[in-house]
């Protein structure tokens, strides 16, 4: 028997989360006979002639909860609702001349409840704007933030433009703003892949990936595992998924898998810095670290709140 210590924080989750491991397949309809055969796949190195991105776009957001609050209903009875912060932002890097900045920042707060009577919270620092759901249980409120947060994140994917790559934290979702945007998954909630394709990925090298597949879910997407250099903590230490657009030519998927397996490993964290290393690209955590700034102090937030209800 072998022991393998996951090198993420266990503050942070795992890696690699898929239930109660590789069995727990995705329902989602899966292709492999995109890029090569099933039975012909093996792991795939760029070829020579390909070169990292020169400019390369990120797209991250980043949530908040300031204050869980309570409304006064004309009937006399009481609905919770959350407010909360979330923002998000593009940072540009330039891989030749070693910069990083900023390009777009926003920022929203929001009231989450399920209340027919609430209006927008207004305190003396914010406004926090009223959202309707449709569940109004407490423990389901976190989750109401997600759709805006997204639709924020798609927004600001808008004004991607003068990059190669475009790399969008997480899942795509619909945010395919140019030929040149890839979705960036680096934890792996479920399994996409048979058996034999599930192994294939455990044996990667760093550098390597799979053949492109497609998934065939809500948002359809080509896609491909691509192992980022690091300490290999286990069968999938270092392991991201990334896709593209099901839309776009499989020579343009390919042209788009091999730029990423030359790039996005120039990016990766290290574990001295990063407790999600090497998955949590140098960058995002970065940019993750200003939005946060941008949400402004949530101690502030939440005294203005309770002065307000008071």
């Amino acid at each position: 028997m072998s022991w393998f210590v996951d090198p993420w924080n266990p503050s942070h989750g795992a890696s690699f989360e898929a239930g109660t491991g590789p069995d727990s397949r995705s329902s989602a309809d899966v292709d492999l006979d995109v890029e090569l055969p099933t039975g012909a796949w093996n792991a795939r190195r760029a070829p020579g002639d390909v070169r990292a991105a020169g400019a390369v776009l990120l797209v991250d957001g980043v949530r908040r909860i300031d204050a869980t609050v309570w409304t006064a209903e004309p009937d006399g009875g009481s609905l919770p609702g959350l407010a909360a912060s979330y923002a998000a932002g593009i940072v540009r890097c330039d891989l030749r001349g070693g910069t990083a900045d900023l390009v777009a920042g926003e920022v929203r707060r929001g009231v989450f409840t399920a209340s027919p009577t609430a209006g927008d919270l207004v305190t003396r620092h914010a406004t926090y704007t009223r959202h309707r759901v449709q569940r109004g249980e407490l423990e389901q409120l976190p989750a109401a933030v997600q759709g805006p947060l997204t639709a924020l994140e798609v927004a600001v994917t808008g004004a991607a433009a003068d990059a190669d790559l475009v790399v969008v934290d997480g899942k795509l979702g619909g945010r395919e703003a140019a030929a040149t945007t890839i979705g960036y998954i680096k934890t792996q909630h479920r399994m996409y892949l048979p058996p034999a394709q599930a192994a294939l990925v455990a044996r990667l090298a760093a550098g390597e990936r799979t053949p492109v597949f497609r998934i065939g879910d809500r948002w359809p997407s080509l896609s491909w595992y691509l192992r980022l250099p690091g300490p290999r903590g286990g069968p999938w230490a270092g392991v991201v998924r990334v896709e593209c657009a099901a839309a776009l030519p499989l020579p343009e998927a390919v042209r788009l898998a091999d730029l990423s397996q030359v790039t996005l490993p120039l990016l990766a964290s290290q574990a001295y810095k990063d407790p999600r290393a090497p998955q949590n690209l140098t960058p995002i955590a970065g940019l993750e670290r200003r939005l946060r700034r941008l949400l402004g102090d949530g101690r502030l937030l939440h005294r203005a709140m309770s002065l307000a209800a008071g």
